[in-house]
């Protein structure tokens, strides 16, 4: 098992392969994927899903190109289909580009399997309201978008935020986790349920 970063896009949002053997999952492609496609060729990968954590234009740039290179559909949570209709899920705003437009799937919080590991979905609101987070028990990782970011939260302030829902689904979801569970946020470095919860500024109460 395997996991790859792609810092991808014009916001350099991170783009994550999970590998195994023969089959892989990427998680929010936010920009051009030759780098994912070359990678998945050179290991001999099939990618079996695209995962969205969010629907956000930044994390959502390479969907269309990549599920049509690999032929692997696009899951994402069925609160944020909205945004497909919204800037901030068409880009295009303030100089940024358009999103080539895709057509996702969605997949209901609870357990699943994707390129062959077991993962539990959990739906964890408050940076968008049909924010997702994947997690994969076997890697001993948490997918977590723009969620909770290392000593940082997600932005509120776009339609569809919520700061005291975001706070609720980082105590109820991510604390709960593993204190060695890796989080693999959309931006920046990755971090632990149990670093966050011990240092994060944003949760002082714990």
């Amino acid at each position: 098992m395997e996991i790859k970063t792609f810092p991808l896009g014009p916001l350099q949002t991170n783009c994550f392969v999970l590998a195994g053997d023969k089959e892989a999952v990427a998680i929010d492609p936010g920009g051009d994927p030759t780098e994912v496609l070359n990678y998945l060729k050179a290991n001999g990968l099939t990618l079996t899903h695209i995962l969205n954590t969010h629907l956000h234009f930044d994390h959502t740039y390479g969907n269309k190109a990549l599920a049509d290179a690999t032929g692997a559909p696009i899951l994402c949570g069925d609160d944020d289909l909205s945004l497909l209709d919204s800037w901030l899920g068409k880009g295009g705003d303030m100089g940024l580009p358009l999103v080539d437009m895709y057509t996702p799937q969605t997949v209901a919080p609870g357990e699943h399997s994707f390129a062959g590991f077991a993962c539990t979905v959990f739906h964890t609101p408050g940076h968008s309201t049909g924010s997702l987070t994947f997690y994969f028990p076997e890697a001993k990782a948490a997918f977590v978008g723009d969620l909770i970011f290392y000593r940082s939260i997600g932005r509120t302030d776009f339609p569809g935020g919520d700061l005291d829902v975001l706070k609720s689904s980082v105590t109820d979801y991510i604390f709960t986790l593993p204190s060695d569970t890796l989080l693999l946020s959309g931006h920046g470095q990755q971090t632990t349920a149990g670093d966050e919860k011990n240092h994060n500024p944003f949760f002082s109460e714990f």
